[in-house]
């Protein structure tokens, strides 16, 4: 899957795993954790050609079933019975103009992909957020790309910064790096606590609620399961399968706007992550 970073700054390309590399086991494991969080990041912006060639191909879903298996047999879910549900978005013309029903143009669409339209009524609580999901990406050498047009809370950019930690978790497996993974991994934890496994599921089982036979359908069932899942590999609560929206009343956040191809830039980077909280 392509990442939506920008990767043209000199030292900001992520470590590359040596191919054949990583006899331990998690570090496989940790690439397919990339790969599909990356998934969940590229279904959930706006639909292109590239949503279709690289989700809802036969290929791809093919592809991603036998990362999905990998998953299910080492922990006993079942999202590889639901991948061949992407299929249903072959159509790009219909796949747009489904996404914009359940999503709308700005962040109060049927089911908001965004964190801070969700929960606690507190005026202050939003900006919080932000600033607490700013810190996380700081601490790895990331930052809001300007030209993406996207807020930090939406769900792609939370699944694609966690796609991102994950691929630092297996390369830290492949160097025996433990300051490194133990960084990583106390990171994503802490992420998936406060953020990402808060709200992620109940989203996702709403979206498949709305859209109960199509391609978002199944996408929100694999982000329930899958973010489920992680959270419960963490040793984190994940959140309710209900959520409750934020009052529209609450103060402005800035609306999302633009095709969101590259959602986060790297700004320097981080060989050992460093503090979170």
């Amino acid at each position: 899957m392509p990442t939506p970073f920008d990767l043209t700054r000199r030292g900001a390309r992520p470590p590359t795993l040596a191919p054949g590399s990583g006899s331990s086991q998690p570090c496989p494991v940790a690439l397919c954790r990339s790969a599909f969080y990356e998934a969940l990041a590229l279904g959930f912006r706006p639909p292109t050609r590239e949503t279709v060639t690289r989700l809802a191909s036969a290929e791809a879903v093919e592809a991603l079933i036998d990362v999905a298996a990998l998953l299910d047999r080492l922990r006993g879910s079942s999202l590889a019975s639901l991948v061949r549900g992407l299929l249903a978005g072959a159509d790009l013309e219909a796949l747009t103009r489904s996404f914009h029903r359940l999503f709308g143009h700005t962040a109060r669409g049927l089911v908001p992909p965004y964190e801070t339209e969700y929960g606690e009524e507190s005026v202050f609580q939003p900006m919080q957020e932000m600033s607490d999901l700013a810190a996380f990406y700081r601490a790895f050498g990331l930052a809001m790309a300007p030209s993406a047009h996207e807020r930090p809370d939406h769900l792609s950019c939370q699944c694609e910064f966690l796609a991102i930690l994950c691929r630092k978790e297996a390369y830290a497996l492949e160097r025996d790096d433990q300051r490194m993974l133990e960084g990583t991994k106390r990171a994503m934890r802490l992420f998936l606590r406060d953020h990402l496994g808060r709200w992620a599921p109940g989203f996702g089982k709403k979206v498949a609620r709305e859209d109960p036979e199509g391609f978002f359908g199944t996408l929100g069932l694999l982000c329930a399961e899958f973010i489920a899942r992680e959270c419960r590999e963490a040793g984190v609560p994940a959140g309710p399968e209900l959520l409750r929206l934020r009052s529209a009343e609450s103060p402005d956040l800035p609306m999302a706007c633009g095709s969101s191809q590259e959602l986060l830039q790297i700004r320097s980077p981080a060989s050992h992550p460093g503090p979170v909280r």
